[in-house]
């Protein structure tokens, strides 16, 4: 067990240290990036879709990457928004890591870019634990999902700096306790801003821009409970049975999506004959981090 807990402390510290000089190196670019979690069907990519269309009527230069298992449904549906946007293909892996982000930023990141956004593979465990050299985390949950959701998945709201609530229009037929859901979000990070939105409606869209746009000149005012701490890697993921517990992963393959596809690979993809993937390799555990604050009673 202790041999497992050394490779997860590992695996979290390259990926900080990765993080960090990607950060420091974007902020002297002037860009910052916006880090989205949600769980699958929050309706993230929707509201992201807005936002970014918000941006481009404003003239404020943004861009997107956005990260699947499979497909590139995504990706199509964000670039409708007139903003640059680059799809990563994770092929199982359950979250994004700086290294990935970095790779897709190689050659492409416009210039100008103000707001980097990166949405997330959906899932509200294993990518709370990867910094990706955000400025900004946003968690979004959708009103549907039920109040105690910060509860369950306290390492997210925990680490957040912004927390949105979605699909707002349903709050009424989903029978949604806001009172109950805020109260929950304060035992597991006390402080934060919650931010009601509808990508139906457009409620809160500008909310969530002016809020990325912020971060370019200074950190976010809010600390969570569960931010990332310079040299603190000593994390673990323990089971309610007290095991310590490892997802083993597959390296990943990227697409630029520029209406051509990118691989640095050598074989051919299966679902994009002539494109290459990548051969499988050895797994590496996934961690999250420990010091979950306990809900208090």
């Amino acid at each position: 067990m202790c041999r497992s807990v050394d490779v997860q402390q590992a695996v979290l510290a390259k990926n900080d240290d990765l993080a960090d000089a990607l950060r420091e190196e974007l902020t002297r670019r002037g860009v910052t990036v916006v880090n989205l979690l949600s769980s699958p069907g929050s309706g993230k990519t929707e509201l992201l879709g807005r936002v970014l269309a918000r941006a481009v009527e404003r003239g404020v230069p943004v861009a997107a990457l956005t990260a699947d298992l499979a497909t590139e449904n995504d990706a199509r549906r964000l670039a409708r928004s007139g903003a640059p946007v680059r799809q990563v293909l994770t092929d199982g892996l359950c979250h994004l890591e700086a290294r990935q982000v970095r790779r897709r930023l190689e050659g492409w990141l416009p210039a100008d870019t103000a707001v980097l956004f990166v949405e997330n593979v959906g899932n509200l465990v294993c990518p709370a634990s990867y910094d990706l050299g955000e400025r900004l985390r946003i968690v979004l949950m959708a009103v549907t999902e039920g109040e105690d959701k910060p509860l369950k998945y306290p390492t997210a709201f925990g680490s957040a700096h912004l927390v949105v609530t979605t699909k707002t229009d349903l709050a009424g037929p989903a029978g949604f306790d806001e009172a109950a859901f805020r109260a929950n979000v304060r035992r597991v990070n006390p402080g934060v801003e919650i931010v009601r939105t509808c990508a139906r409606t457009g409620d809160g869209v500008d909310t969530v821009l002016e809020r990325a746009l912020a971060t370019r000149h200074a950190p976010p005012a809010h600390r969570p409970p569960l931010a990332p701490r310079p040299h603190d890697h000593g994390h673990t993921h323990d089971t309610p049975h007290g095991d310590t517990h490892t997802h083993g992963h597959t390296h990943t393959h990227e697409h630029g999506h520029t209406h051509g596809h990118e691989h640095d690979d050598a074989r051919p993809h299966p679902e994009h004959p002539g494109h290459p993937a990548r051969d499988g390799a050895p797994g590496h555990p996934h961690p999250a981090p420990a010091g979950t604050p306990t809900p208090a009673s």
